[in-house]
């Protein structure tokens, strides 16, 4: 399906029939990419994302955020930041408010300008005014935070997010991520009490309390798997995490994902969800 298609597709969606109650998530705000995407920051040399085909599997993605009933705000693309579709960098959204970061690369600082205003309309605004800090490195597992201290998050950025959200009752980890741009890249819920990480974070006392799923190292990218609402999105290709997530029973969903590869994305970046 086309993007405007999946765009009308994911407006038309109503939310009288669902029970609210066993949603975690509702809306997913994403970004269409842009022809200027092939020049955003990458380490992966796997050579430069077509654009034409990074917006067809884009449009994948939203016609599975569809069919699994969110409301999809789509932004337009954004020539000027190349590396824009990736939303998920630009804010933390949590029940209760949002943060809006300050990115880790100087050329993405840019992006968070368009973002905010969007997530007014449905969240208290926080800031992060001084460090640094990418939505990438935070995961958020009902109240409690992982963070991840990477190339894009600094100790002041998360010195500035602890405080904020200790306010309303979280609690942080913070993790030093040793391979990987984000935490994100190597470590991600996926439901059931389980996190699906690399096997050099297994061991991190702060997972202790989850039950893991180990990605094998040839397979290390499937590690970005997104969670949504009892149901995972997987990138298409990797067999042996496949299978391991299955003994989940959830539902499954796999999808194209080589051209956000390319440029050291994966699917929990397409979107900021709540």
């Amino acid at each position: 399906m086309a993007i405007t298609a999946a765009c009308e597709q994911a407006t038309r969606i109503k939310n009288g029939n669902r029970d609210e109650r066993m949603k975690n998530f509702t809306n997913a705000i994403v970004r269409v990419p842009s022809n200027s995407c092939g020049n955003g920051l990458t380490t992966a040399n796997l050579g430069r994302p077509n654009a034409e085909q990074t917006r067809t599997q884009f449009g994948h993605y939203i016609n599975i955020l569809s069919d699994l009933e969110l409301t999809v705000i789509v932004l337009p693309a954004n020539p000027a930041f190349p590396d824009g579709h990736f939303v998920e960098d630009t804010a933390v959204v949590t029940p209760e408010f949002a943060i809006i970061t300050r990115p880790g690369a100087t050329s993405r600082e840019g992006e968070v300008v368009t973002i905010e205003p969007v997530l007014a309309r449905y969240r208290r605004i926080e800031r992060i005014r001084q460090g640094h800090m990418d939505g990438g490195d935070v995961l958020m597992v009902g109240k409690r935070f992982f963070v991840g201290l990477s190339n894009r998050t600094d100790q002041a950025g998360i010195r500035e997010f602890t405080a904020i959200v200790e306010k309303y009752g979280y609690r942080v980890d913070v993790i030093e991520v040793m391979a990987g741009l984000h935490l994100k890249s190597i470590v991600n819920f996926v439901g059931r009490n389980t996190l699906l990480l690399d096997a050099d974070n297994a061991g991190h006392p702060a997972f202790a309390d989850f039950d893991h799923i180990i990605v094998g190292q040839n397979e290390e990218y499937a590690g970005n798997t997104l969670w949504i609402n009892d149901n995972l999105i997987t990138p298409e290709g990797y067999p042996e995490t496949l299978a391991k997530l299955k003994q989940l029973g959830l539902k499954i969903i796999t999808t194209p994902t080589s051209e956000f590869k390319k440029m050291d994305g994966g699917l929990t970046c397409l979107s900021l969800r709540f």
